[in-house]
């Protein structure tokens, strides 16, 4: 994982605190996953995870995006993954995310089972 220049962009506007929960969240997805393809769209403040695969369209499996309290940790395929803790809140068809409030949440077992999941969940295998 290289420091990402885009990323720091994306969190420059944030506390302290939640500059160190979105570099630790980025740093879990590329320790479940090291050949992840980062896209940070820096105006809204989202930094969405894909495998690298030639279908870039179909490939993207999470994001992640800080708020004032909090960083989310979204998952495209949410509502369809196997949530038997309930971790995942939202409404929409698909979309599902966690809300990560401390750094100390990125070490629950039952998150890191919903993030390897979602690695291969609907998506292309890694080229």
């Amino acid at each position: 994982m290289e420091n990402n220049e885009e990323f720091e962009q994306t969190i420059q506007t944030f506390s302290d605190g939640i500059k160190e929960i979105a570099r630790q969240t980025r740093k879990l997805i590329y320790k479940v996953l090291p050949e992840v393809v980062e896209v940070v769209w820096i105006r809204t403040k989202k930094h969405r995870i894909r495998n690298r695969t030639k279908r870039k369209k179909l490939n993207y499996f999470c994001w992640v995006m800080p708020a004032t309290n909090h960083v989310n940790l979204g998952f495209n395929y949410g509502a369809e993954l196997p949530d038997p803790k309930n971790l995942l809140e939202g409404t929409g068809k698909l979309f599902r995310h966690y809300k990560v409030k401390s750094v100390k949440e990125l070490s629950n077992p039952d998150l890191i089972k919903l993030l390897k999941y979602s690695t291969t969940y609907r998506v292309p295998p890694i080229n």
